[in-house]
C-alpha cells in the first residue's frame, strides 16, 4: 500500500517541524480539528462553483493535518491516544466524504455517468471502514485490500485535480477505476471475514 510504504519516509522529514510546534504547544487534536474544517470547507466552497483544480490544491493542503496530527500525538508520548484515535478516524470519514460530495454536487447537473461513479465510491468508502470495524469487534484482522484510504484519496483527488485542469476524461476514467477497485476491496474484506468465521 502507498501509505505502508511512503508514511515512514515522509515522518521522518516532518519530524523537525513536528517537535518545534509541540514547543509551541500545537496538538494533534487540534490538528486534526483544523484539518477537518479546512477540508470541509474547501471541498463545499470550491468544488460545486466548479473550481476544481483550486479547491484539490487547498484540500491537498489541508490533508497534510494526517501526516502531522499522528507524528504529534508520538512525539507527545500519545497523550491522548485513544480519544485523539477515535477524533482521527470519525474525522478522516467525513472528510472523505465531504470530498465525493462535494464534486458530486458539481457533476450531478454534467454528467450522470460520473455520478453514479462517484455514489459507488462513496458508498464503498464508508463499507470498507465498517467492514474493519465489525471484524475487528469480533477479534478478527481484516485490513489491507486493493483501495485502502490513502490510495482513495490519492486516486480521487489526482482524478478531480486534472479534470479541473481541463482534462475531460480525468473524472470519468479516475472514478470509473475508484468506483471498481473499491468495490473489490469490500468484496476482499467480507471475503476475509468468511474465511475466518468458517475457518476456510
Amino acid at each position: 500500500m502507498i501509505s505502508s510504504h511512503l508514511k515512514p519516509q515522509v515522518t521522518r522529514l516532518i519530524n523537525p517541524v513536528v517537535k518545534f510546534a509541540v514547543r509551541l504547544g500545537v496538538t494533534a487534536n487540534g490538528v486534526t480539528i483544523i484539518g477537518a474544517i479546512g477540508t470541509l470547507g474547501s471541498a463545499f466552497y470550491f468544488y460545486p462553483r466548479g473550481e476544481l483544480f483550486v479547491g484539490t490544491l487547498v484540500i491537498c493542503f489541508f490533508a497534510l493535518s494526517d501526516l502531522f496530527d499522528g507524528a504529534i500525538a508520538r512525539v507527545t508520548n500519545g497523550a491522548g491516544t485513544a480519544w485523539g484515535g477515535f477524533l482521527d478516524s470519525t474525522i478522516d470519514r467525513v472528510t472523505d466524504s465531504a470530498i465525493l460530495i462535494g464534486v458530486l454536487l458539481y457533476m450531478i447537473d454534467h454528467d450522470q455517468t460520473v455520478s453514479i461513479l462517484i455514489l459507488i465510491s462513496l458508498v464503498c468508502g464508508g463499507l470498507i471502514p465498517y467492514i474493519r470495524a465489525k471484524a475487528e469487534s469480533m477479534s478478527i484482522e481484516c485490513s489491507g485490500g486493493l483501495a485502502e484510504r490513502t490510495e482513495r484519496i490519492v486516486l480521487g483527488l489526482t482524478a478531480i485535480g486534472f479534470y479541473g485542469l481541463g482534462v475531460d476524461f480525468a473524472l470519468l476514467v479516475g472514478f470509473g477505476f475508484l468506483s471498481a477497485a473499491s468495490m473489490y476491496t469490500v468484496l476482499q474484506r467480507m471475503v476475509i471475514v468468511y474465511r475466518a468465521l468458517h475457518k476456510v
